[in-house]
């Protein structure tokens, strides 16, 4: 197989190659002994001496004499946060409860985007402000208020809000998010 090759192009290669040709003895450096020269003058003479470590100030110890003081590593009883929740008032909400993640967020801050259903359980589907997509159903809790969600339908998710009127005293609230169109 033989390449055909134009004439104009065989003329710009002749002409290429000739030019490097010429210009490959420019490349060399007369200076360049000189220069190596230089080097090991550097590389011969003696190294400078470092600069001495900085000083580190010792720093003094202290005992600790607890004498009639509390020990700080103790929890102190009298600091400690006490829940009270009252035995008669079943509307109190569970001070130990876990919080559930959209608890964090107030419920006007939530949006309801829709619903799916698989193996007979309905879910909601919930996005913050922002983006992140939650999945909830019945029984879990949303909202600032210890809202519970109690229904979820098609076009709302119905929840229970537990709110204080005054210390010690509770009670009941219905709220909604609707599902935004």
């Amino acid at each position: 197989m033989t390449a055909v090759v134009s004439p104009w192009l065989r003329s710009m290669l002749v002409a290429t190659g000739a030019c490097a040709i010429v210009g490959l003895p420019g490349c060399g450096n007369p200076r360049l002994a000189e220069l190596q020269e230089y080097v090991h003058q550097v590389q011969a003479r003696p190294p400078e001496p470092l600069e001495p470590l900085p000083e580190i100030p010792q720093i003094s110890t202290f005992v600790y004499e607890p004498g009639n003081r509390r020990d700080p590593f103790v929890a102190d009883t009298k600091t400690n946060v006490v829940v009270d929740v009252s035995p008669g008032d079943s509307l109190a909400p569970d001070p130990l409860r876990r919080k559930e993640e959209l608890e964090g967020y107030a419920l006007d801050a939530l949006r309801m985007v829709g619903t799916l259903e698989r193996n007979g359980t309905k879910w909601g589907l919930i996005r913050t402000q922002d983006g992140t997509l939650h999945r909830v159903r019945i029984g879990n809790y949303m909202g600032q208020n210890n809202g519970q969600i109690t229904s979820i339908r098609d076009d709302a998710i119905q929840l229970t809000e537990v709110i204080s009127d005054a210390p010690g005293a509770w009670r009941e609230r219905e709220a909604t998010v609707s599902l935004v169109q």
